[in-house]
């Protein structure tokens, strides 16, 4: 059908049980497709020189307006009749643009990298958002052929003057680095800029902290008290709901009120990583053999080990899989998935218990450390902790100061008592 496009013609449109088309009785070339859903598209059609017919689409109404939808054809028009071919144009500007987010660290990142790391790498989420966090603001708008070793050295200086620790400074380049590594791979430019600068300097002898016998103590004081704790909050609320008539809320009756409890008493008594305690199933628990399986799927080294219960951890597991409904052993309190974050509330048990200058991770260096202390050998302790090396184990789980004290004093001893 045949109209002059304008404000009331278009408003006489009704959609059809198939699409049709209304054409201009001015401009050559410019139409209104109309679909049965009532969503009407401009379009301004052309033949190229050698005779190719051509659709460019100019927009949906009501996001342009008849009258601007004209003069946007009446432009096209213009174009077309000096020889050009606006949708050539169109495409070839929008794949400058592609070219050019593709040349830049973030576009490399978003459109070719990203699919690659969830794919290929355990962690692909984690390493996405860790080079989010540390090099977005800085280096994703830099095209790759531009980064320098002078980028990521004054990159390292700022973190070293927020106090950022050597080693996680090395892991984050390194981690950068790898990103670089796979554009030289797919041709996307021709060498690794960050090829040749060097790791920061790191203290190997650096103390491992764990948990001395007190502050264990503390810990473990404090996890009772947080569980008393949410206990009475329930019955508190409660009180308060039923005085102005609201739903009760269930009580806590559960041998644990949460999750923390088992996470940070499991983490002593196994030397589990954080990510290995989220990633457990049940299926990977054998309460009557005492052995807890960590598939090496989720193990840091890749590769499966067998971790042997002791009695604190049988008894735990026992009284939290009672009150447990999920598949997971750690599942998420708010969403039943995965278990990702427990830093709020690692935080305030810390605090509540007064221990300082301590990690999540080093309740693992706290279960290496007794071992060795303990008399267990560094084979074995080795095997517990899924360390690739006897070196790691060596790093980790080294004698504490006040262990090798005892040891040195037993020259006085036998100075007191010569042979």
């Amino acid at each position: 059908m045949k109209l002059h496009i304008s404000v009331p013609n278009i408003k006489k449109l009704a959609p059809a049980a198939t699409p049709y088309e209304a054409v201009d009785d001015d401009i050559k070339g410019f139409l209104a497709r109309v679909q049965p859903t009532g969503v009407i598209t401009y379009y301004f059609t052309y033949r190229t020189a050698d005779g190719t017919r051509q659709r460019h689409r100019i927009g949906r109404h009501p996001g342009i307006t008849a009258p601007a939808a004209r003069k946007a054809a009446e432009q096209l028009a213009a174009t077309v009749s000096q020889g050009s071919d606006p949708h050539a144009e169109r495409k070839a500007s929008r794949a400058k643009k592609a070219r050019a987010k593709h040349e830049t660290l973030g576009g490399f990142i978003e459109l070719k990298y990203s699919e690659w790391a969830l794919s290929h790498q355990r962690r692909g989420a984690e390493t996405l958002q860790l080079l989010k966090s540390n090099f977005e603001s800085v280096l994703y708008k830099r095209k790759l052929a531009a980064i320098t070793a002078w980028d990521i050295q004054k990159w390292r200086s700022d973190k070293d003057k927020e106090g950022l620790k050597p080693t996680t400074v090395n892991r984050r380049v390194t981690t950068l680095k790898a990103v670089l590594n796979k554009a030289v791979e797919w041709d996307v430019i021709a060498s690794n800029p960050l090829q040749k600068i060097k790791p920061l300097k790191v203290d190997s002898k650096t103390r491992v902290r764990y948990l001395s016998r007190r502050e264990e103590q503390l810990l473990r004081g404090a996890l009772d008290e947080r569980e008393q704790e949410l206990r009475d909050g329930r019955l508190s609320g409660n009180e308060w709901r039923e005085t102005r008539g609201r739903e009760l809320l269930a009580p806590i009756d559960a041998y644990f009120a949460d999750y923390l409890k088992p996470i940070v008493v499991l983490a002593l008594n196994t030397g589990l990583r954080r990510g290995e305690l989220f990633n457990l199933s049940w299926s990977d628990v054998d309460l009557t053999k005492r052995m807890l399986t960590v598939e090496g799927s989720t193990a840091k080294s890749g590769q499966t080990r067998y971790v042997q219960l002791n009695t604190e951890a049988v008894k735990l597991l026992r009284h939290w899989q009672a009150q447990s409904s999920s598949p997971l052993v750690f599942p998420s309190p708010i969403t039943g998935k995965r278990l990702n974050n427990i830093k709020r509330s690692w935080g305030m048990l810390k605090e509540r218990a007064g221990v300082t200058g301590f990690r999540f991770h080093d309740l693992r260096h706290t279960f290496a450390s007794k071992m060795v202390m303990a008399g267990v050998d560094l084979y074995t302790v080795k095997e517990l902790m899924g360390h690739s090396t006897i070196q790691m184990t060596e790093r980790y789980a080294h004698l504490a100061p006040e262990h090798k004290a005892s040891a040195v004093e037993r020259l006085v001893d036998f100075a007191a008592n010569p042979l």
